[in-house]
């Protein structure tokens, strides 16, 4: 982060005597800093819009405010445009390992549950659908408007999103998460904490369920008991066919995500690496889901 940002932390007149601040590895749209000052412990999170990856921080602020109004993210301190203060959770941060085991996935699953169906009674003002097959379909144009290295592929990309589409569907709505890396997940040693709200919004239940498995290395055995865990009845050939559906649509999109990030992302992130192994995992997905 530029000097003039950490000044912009260091000035704010929420803060009690001298502060400490500390960069925290891991944001992948933000830069996130540990404050402390006289009265406590804060991450001070500092992130304009990002157009175009759908990031809008007053839709990211709503849902921050709801989910903890929900009991299920810390509680937003203090904010300014691009800056929001949190409380700090001493926690332990999960990896992809951390949600595949059964007591984790156990805690997991309501948390999800109560994230789509608690936060909506806490929300004030507007908020954002997170569809995500516009998402892909914009990603598609972004290639080819920024001459991507990847442009050539955004064709055959868009027509995989259309007709995944239309094997998800028909649709329930939800307010999703819908970015449920393991890295957003806390564990402080008596509950787990959902945070990072940048791409909250209305969506399929799917999508969040999809996720959770794509992004965390899950088995079909985990994957069959967390829907049957969520949906509180057996799956059917239909769900699971519609589940697999928008779980590729996960995977595309978090790989065309790092495609654009390539070109337009100013954090220091390896996206070509990043880009590689969603690709991956989206191709060996893909193909498995052709043969179903």
């Amino acid at each position: 982060m530029q000097d003039s940002g950490l000044e912009r932390i260091r000035r704010l007149p929420f803060w009690q005597g001298e502060i400490t601040i500390t960069p925290l590895a891991g944001g992948r749209t933000n830069f996130n800093y540990i404050v402390e000052d006289g009265a406590g412990k804060y991450v001070a999170r500092l992130g304009e819009d990002i157009v175009e990856h759908h990031v809008m921080r007053f839709n990211e602020l709503a849902a921050s405010r709801a989910a903890h109004a929900a009991g299920l993210s810390p509680a937003v301190v203090y904010t300014q445009d691009g800056l929001t203060v949190l409380e700090f959770v001493e926690s332990k941060t999960f990896a992809s390992i951390d949600v595949r085991q059964q007591h984790n996935l156990e805690k997991i699953v309501p948390l999800v549950r109560s994230c789509h169906v608690d936060i909506p009674t806490h929300l004030r003002g507007p908020v954002l659908v997170f569809w995500v097959y516009h998402v892909i379909r914009d990603y598609a144009a972004k290639l080819q408007e920024t001459g991507s290295r990847y442009a050539r592929l955004a064709p055959e990309l868009c027509a995989i999103g259309n007709r995944l589409e239309a094997d998800a569907g028909p649709f329930d709505m939800v307010f999703g998460h819908n970015d449920l890396l393991a890295e957003n997940i806390l564990d402080d040693g008596n509950r787990l904490w959902l945070i990072d709200w940048d791409y909250a919004g209305y969506n399929s239940p799917l999508f969040d369920l999809g996720g959770l498995a794509s992004n965390n290395g899950l088995s079909p055995d985990q994957e069959i008991w967390v829907l049957e865990t969520y949906f509180d009845k057996p799956v059917t050939d239909d769900l699971l066919q519609r589940y697999h559906a928008m779980k590729c649509a996960s995977l595309l999109r978090e790989t065309m995500w790092s495609m654009v990030s390539e070109s337009t992302s100013k954090l220091d992130v390896d996206y070509e690496a990043y880009t590689a192994d969603f690709c991956e995992r989206f191709q060996q997905t893909f193909k498995t889901y052709q043969q179903m």
